[in-house]
């Protein structure tokens, strides 16, 4: 099996080669059609840059046996596939429809956990950081990912009857057709749209308005988002603001990639400190932003602030709000404190933590998309 692996991870090693030399063209063109055009951005190259320093990580951590780095994952999918239910037959097409659901069916459920379970969410940050929608996002993958068992989520797949070494197959090609759709230059395409992840459905997922948090998990189709409510179209003339809830602007790679970490580590430290243990699987667990309480600013909370700053749940959270600090002077109009008021927010309060601290700089702030 580990030579199998081998042999995937130089297939994946070329893919990536090729993405990281169409993501540089793509940097190209956008530089070019920026230019004259004061409104669109110039594109970043410094966060392309950051974004191949993350994957020359990636190659380090890769260098550690398969064994340590995947902890239980393997061989629990092993052994998932040694009590399996029965054996699916992949020299048939029905094997192969099969492989494909049942694929998309987990990845969806992966990617869902990835942003509502803050210990998955510790790793998945980090393809959320850059604050462009471009083809790099595509690779701005963790170094923590197989270290938090995501795999684990494929393991019942093996339990149906597909190899372990099939599943890794099966998963490289969902992420394989996800490379394409990290980009802005493509527009909505028409009947697509709602039944394929496409660039439309994909920028909405990437976004930090609150109205398009924590949506359009699916992979290479939109059917378990429609199934279980997490479908959202993207909607015209509603301007999108990439990358996190709280912009990431490191350009210090190990930083980018470990920085959630650090912040739970901080968050599990008070709980042992201030002698409250009880908040730990919250932190560890919970939603993103999760605090005591309810003092945190979960993606349910972000709404609720929002429609009470605006009258919707909608729009960019402002940074005075993020940061957990009272609101400028002059910053709220009348009607937004009339809500507040009438309980409708807590935005005016004193200021309260974000997640479960107050104070936030560049590099030391819980991250939220």
């Amino acid at each position: 099996m580990i030579e199998k692996l081998n042999v995937i991870q130089t297939m994946m090693a070329l893919l990536g080669l090729s993405a990281v030399t169409i993501t540089a063209l793509e940097g190209v063109m956008i530089g070019r059609r920026a230019k004259g055009h004061p409104d669109r951005s110039a594109y970043d190259w410094s966060a392309f840059w950051v974004t191949v320093r993350i994957n020359l990580w990636r190659v380090l951590v890769e260098a550690i046996p398969m064994g340590v780095v995947l902890g239980a994952s393997l061989p629990f999918g092993q052994w998932m596939y040694e009590q399996r239910l029965w054996t699916v037959p992949m020299d048939s097409a029905w094997g192969w429809v099969a492989m494909f659901f049942c694929t998309e069916f987990f990845y969806y459920w992966m990617h869902r956990a990835g942003h509502r379970v803050r210990w998955y969410w510790a790793s998945h940050q980090v393809h959320h950081s850059g604050n462009q929608y471009n083809l790099a996002a595509a690779f701005r993958q963790s170094i923590t990912g197989k270290v938090t068992g995501g795999f684990v989520f494929f393991a019942p797949q093996c339990l149906l009857g597909f190899s372990p070494d099939a599943v890794l197959i099966s998963y490289g090609l969902n992420l394989v057709y996800q490379f394409w759709i990290h980009t802005d230059l493509v527009p909505k395409l028409g009947w697509m749209e709602g039944v394929f992840n496409t660039p439309s459905a994909h920028r909405v997922h990437h976004a930090a308005n609150v109205e398009y948090l924590d949506c359009n998990y699916g992979g290479t189709i939109m059917l378990f988002d429609r199934i279980f409510g997490t479908y959202v179209e993207e909607r015209d003339g509603v301007p999108i603001r990439y990358g996190l809830v709280k912009p990431q602007t490191s350009r210090n790679a190990l930083w980018v990639c470990l920085a959630e970490w650090a912040a739970i580590g901080r968050d599990l430290w008070r709980d042992v400190v201030s002698g409250r243990p009880q908040d730990v699987p919250g932190h560890l667990f919970g939603p993103p932003g999760w605090a005591p309480k309810g003092q945190g600013l979960t993606t349910e909370a972000l709404r609720r602030e929002m429609t009470a700053l605006t009258g919707q749940p909608a729009g960019v959270p402002p940074a005075w709000l993020l940061d957990g600090l009272p609101p400028p002077v002059g910053a709220l109009p009348g009607d937004a404190l009339g809500r507040m008021a009438s309980g409708g927010g807590r935005s005016t309060a004193a200021p309260r933590a974000r997640g479960s601290r107050a104070e936030v700089d560049v590099e030391d702030a819980p991250s939220r998309a």
